[in-house]
């Protein structure tokens, strides 16, 4: 007999949820990868092939999951990714995401292509949260929003550096996010789905608007949807961009750098050299270059590189507080995740991303009591016995 679903736990249930709840197109676009999705589904495959080492008979009775990131102390080793478009997901989603980061004691990162502007999120509350940027092609926006984010208290900027271009998504094509559909494709994407979905269309699509990217809405005055949106920050992306310009970046930003990304020891050790305080290890989720390694198996050799360095974070296939310990493990002092706090938003809104977070967190506090860990620092390569 099939379990009953009646309470949502892990990220995969959200994912159910979610997928019921939105429309096609947007579902997909959370959901999907570039190409054929082999690295998405790798990213997370490659995480169950890493095994807990289990160590028991241990005074395990004040298990600790506190740690530090970027300089600052968090509940857990785990930062919310940003996810462009969120909004659109969940009424003024980044807004819930904040509030729900706030209770979990663990930071947001704003995308730049946010639904909810740097100051419509600050406004819930003095708690500071990142901001996530891309170098654009008009460096008077970076500089510009750059002080926007400084001037309402972000001190830990995450800056993109794998999309000089933007990859294939082919979910997005079949939809007709990318363009290219015919009027009844539009029809069958837009307005039908919508109607087909009536509580997202009151919640999200009559009560959530504006649908615009607030923080780009200055620089497109003339912009009246998220697609047009959309064109003009692809149009923006700089494949010019090379590691003089994050030294460029570097002179001018006071806070934090941590450059997110980065998928080989030479590229990280690159960041580092160009200034930055730390590397997210990434490969966008699977979104961008298909059949490129896991984020999880490209850490170690960065972890090894940068050791004693800089601050190591990963991204990519975290879907559970064991993960948080197995990416601790093999060298990452935390992880971002995107798609589960994504999923749980779109599911249960603010309520959704805590009891997800609450999930996390006993996840990874089961992972290290039966581990022999009691702090966050006692985890290492000897709690993994390796690849099963």
């Amino acid at each position: 007999m099939p379990t009953m679903n009646l309470v949502p736990v892990t990220s995969g249930d959200y994912r159910r949820i979610a997928e019921r709840k939105l429309p096609r197109a947007l579902f997909d676009y959370i959901d999907g990868g570039a190409y054929g999705e082999v690295t998405l589904r790798r990213n997370v495959s490659d995480f169950q092939r890493l095994a807990p080492r289990q160590t028991v008979m241990r005074d395990v009775s004040g298990v600790d999951t506190s740690t530090v990131l970027a300089g600052t102390k968090v509940a857990l080793p785990v930062a919310l990714a940003p996810v462009g478009m969120c909004g659109m997901f969940a009424r003024r989603a980044e807004v819930q995401a904040k509030r729900a980061a706030d209770r979990a004691g663990i930071p947001l990162t704003l995308s730049t292509v946010s639904i909810c502007s740097l100051e419509e999120v600050a406004a819930v509350s003095e708690i500071p949260f990142w901001f996530q940027l891309y170098m654009l092609r008009d460096r008077g926006v970076v500089t510009e929003m750059l002080e926007r984010a400084w001037g309402v208290g972000v001190r830990t900027l995450v800056f993109t550096v794998d999309l000089a271009v933007v990859g294939e998504r082919y979910r997005d094509t079949r939809n007709g996010i990318a363009g290219g559909a015919n009027a009844w494709g539009r029809f069958r994407a837009g307005l039908l789905s919508y109607l087909s979905h009536p509580r997202w269309l009151v919640d999200v699509g009559i009560k959530g608007k504006p649908h615009l990217f607030g923080n780009l809405s200055n620089y497109v005055p003339a912009a009246t949807s998220v697609l047009e949106y959309r064109e003009w920050v692809e149009s923006q992306f700089d494949p010019s961009v090379t590691w003089e310009d994050i030294e460029w970046l570097r002179g001018i930003w006071k806070g934090k750098l941590i450059i997110k990304g980065v998928l080989t020891p030479e590229d990280a050790d690159s960041a580092i050299n160009a200034g930055a305080d730390g590397v997210v290890v990434s490969n966008h989720g699977g979104r961008q270059l298909d059949g490129v390694a896991s984020s999880i198996s490209a850490l170690p050799a960065v972890a090894e590189k940068l050791v004693g360095r800089a601050e190591i974070m990963m991204d990519g296939g975290v879907r559970s507080g064991l993960d948080v310990f197995r990416a601790r493990a093999l060298g990452a002092s935390g992880v971002m995740i995107g798609r589960p706090w994504a999923y749980a938003v779109a599911a249960r809104g603010e309520a959704g991303v805590v009891k997800l977070m609450e999930a996390f967190k006993r996840e990874m506090v089961v992972a290290m009591a039966l581990s022999g860990a009691t702090r966050v620092d006692d985890i290492s390569a000897d709690n993994i016995q390796g690849p099963v």
